[in-house]
């Protein structure tokens, strides 16, 4: 492998209207908020990867005014003048910083895509280098759609019918407290046959186990993430008491944390987001420990711009991604993305592996500057230093 000489690194902060506003039991999203790195070699090469945080510290405690602070502050300066030899170094130049893992890995899937770009390869190919034999990555990921909570049943059914016949044929629905044994009864009701899943987000508590056995009627795919952020002893106790698998989230970081939840029988199913986990170093650490224990894995999504999405969809073609991932077509969130060309969702609900080097999409600088205006006139507060 060639290695690569840091120059610098640049930040674009960046907005983008959703095509429609994603409500969960965190609240409603209207905008796509990004911390966008823009990593420069010594030749020339631009990597780009993805910080995915909001303006609000509600999946988890970093924001968009954290993410800049520690890029410009503590992080960046440790890669200005640095020779990488393969992106796997990245995550020990870092460690000295303590947490922010959106924040670094966004960093290290910029330095992943100018490695890869540098020695002409796929990501998704550069990624499986690091892997056993039998990893190379398929063609395509497969794929489903995440639906957010709507204000009746007969809306949500409307709303799953779309995307059914826009060709996706996994189903997720957020659910919250007062918003889950009615709807799943009345989606079963009208759509019986559909593989459907359920995201809590973190909104119950153990205390809730009667209730939420009653979920185990409606033939669910899995329920995601129904106790608090960080636990993995209550889900424990939890998942012997429901026949549909417990699927987490929020409460893996690491990999340890995942050894720890298969040890403890707390987990059936990962969703596993390389923001959440810091990068894709420790994802594939996670992937492997996933393979050689036959654990379900899908990648999950924050409602990336095109980079993110790119660099996930070339992760989630790997074969030990083994069920649907919340990693959609473009024209589902965004009218205009910031990468060309879009994410097109192709035969049985896959989205394709670009075909050039790195993550193999191109990025518009006009639109990234667009992005930019529309994040500084949306959101000003965060200028001043005020809270939202």
């Amino acid at each position: 492998m060639k290695p690569i000489t840091i120059k610098d690194v640049l930040v674009h902060t960046v907005a983008l209207p959703l095509v429609e506003p994603i409500t969960t039991s965190f609240g409603s999203e209207p905008d796509k908020t990004a911390v966008l790195l823009e990593v420069i070699t010594e030749d020339g090469i631009s990597g780009w990867g993805e910080a995915a945080v909001d303006t609000y510290p509600g999946y988890g405690p970093e924001t968009t005014a954290t993410a800049e602070h520690i890029l410009n502050n503590f992080l960046i300066p440790k890669l200005i003048g640095q020779t990488i030899a393969q992106a796997t170094d990245v995550p020990a130049l870092l460690r000295s910083a303590r947490g922010h893992r959106h924040t670094k890995a966004g960093l290290e899937a910029a330095v992943w895509d100018a490695c890869a770009k540098a020695n002409d390869m796929r990501l998704a190919d550069y990624f499986a280098s690091f892997l056993p034999e039998g990893n190379a990555p398929r063609a395509a990921a497969t794929v489903g759609v995440s639906i957010g909570i709507q204000p009746s049943v007969e809306d949500t059914v409307a709303l799953i019918q779309k995307r059914l016949d826009e060709g996706y044929q996994r189903i997720k629905l957020k659910i919250k407290r007062g918003w889950d044994v009615e709807l799943a009864k009345g989606i079963r009701a009208a759509l019986p046959d559909i593989t459907l899943m359920l995201d809590a987000n973190s909104d119950y508590t153990l205390a809730d186990a009667e209730h939420l056995k009653q979920l185990d009627a409606f033939n669910l795919l899995m329920i995601e993430q129904p106790l608090s952020y960080y636990d993995i002893f209550e889900h424990s106790k939890l998942a012997p008491q429901l026949k549909t698998p417990l699927c987490l989230d929020e409460s893996i970081h690491t990999v340890n944390d995942l050894q720890m939840a298969i040890e403890v029988g707390a987990i059936g199913i990962l969703n596993l987001k390389p923001a959440r986990v810091g990068g894709y170093s420790e994802s594939l650490a996670i992937y492997r420990v996933c393979v050689e224990n036959d654990l379900p894995l899908w990648i999950g999504g924050m409602l990336e711009t095109g980079v993110g999405r790119a660099a996930n969809v070339a992760f989630a073609a790997l074969p030990g991604v083994t069920l649907p991932c919340d990693i959609s077509a473009t024209d589902r969130y965004f009218e205009t993305d910031l990468t060309e060309p879009p994410f097109v969702l192709g035969a049985n609900s896959t989205l394709a592996v670009p075909d050039g080097y790195g993550i193999g999409v191109e990025v518009q600088r006009d639109r990234i500057e667009a992005a930019k205006a529309h994040w500084q006139a949306i959101y000003p507060y965060v200028e001043k230093g005020t809270a939202l």
